[in-house]
């Protein structure tokens, strides 16, 4: 049975006035990097300034999750849903070779040099947003872990399989003694 590591969705801050006055907010709104291990969790490992150069994205809200075994860590821009960039980690009592057999999703490309085995492939666009780059591995500490990367609408396959080295790359750099 092939199958590929799955995202929990984390929610969206939204800011809202309260009445039927407006609320005012002061001129001008100073937005400020706080780092994404704020959040705690998986997001501990995730570093946003390198994000921001890696992907081309500045990313000002992280937000942490766990369903079961799995935590999650997901970041948005602030202004929209997408794009959004998304860490997973499930521990996991699989070796490479299973990880390669089992759960590497079929078409997905082999990546070398990144956990016990790893791989990387695009996802297509959907309603309300664009093509998207998936990182999954195996990292030497048995967990199975997965980075994706999820453009706006609009943005083709092409620009998701630009984006794909580089997300490996961002991969190399989560996967430390740690993960």
């Amino acid at each position: 049975m092939r199958g590929h590591i799955g995202v929990v969705c984390a929610g969206l801050l939204v800011l809202t006035g309260c009445g039927s006055e407006a609320v005012a907010l002061p001129e001008p709104v100073v937005v400020t990097d706080v780092p994404a291990a704020t959040a705690g969790g998986v997001c501990e490992l995730l570093d946003m300034p390198t994000i921001a150069k890696v992907t081309g994205t500045r990313f000002i809200i992280s937000a942490t999750s766990k369903h079961r075994k799995t935590r999650t860590c997901v970041m948005q821009t602030g202004t929209a849903s997408r794009p959004d960039l998304a860490l997973s980690v499930t521990p996991t009592s699989a070796d490479a070779q299973i990880f390669a057999d089992e759960m590497r999703p079929q078409g997905a490309k082999t990546v070398k040099g990144l956990g016990k085995s790893a791989y990387w492939r695009t996802l297509a666009a959907g309603k309300g947003y664009g093509a998207g780059v998936e990182v999954g591995w195996l990292s030497r500490s048995k967990r199975l872990m997965c980075l994706r990367y999820q453009f706006a609408k609009g943005q083709d396959t092409e620009a998701a399989e630009a984006l794909a080295p580089k997300l490996v790359a961002l991969a190399k750099s989560v996967e430390s003694p740690r993960s």
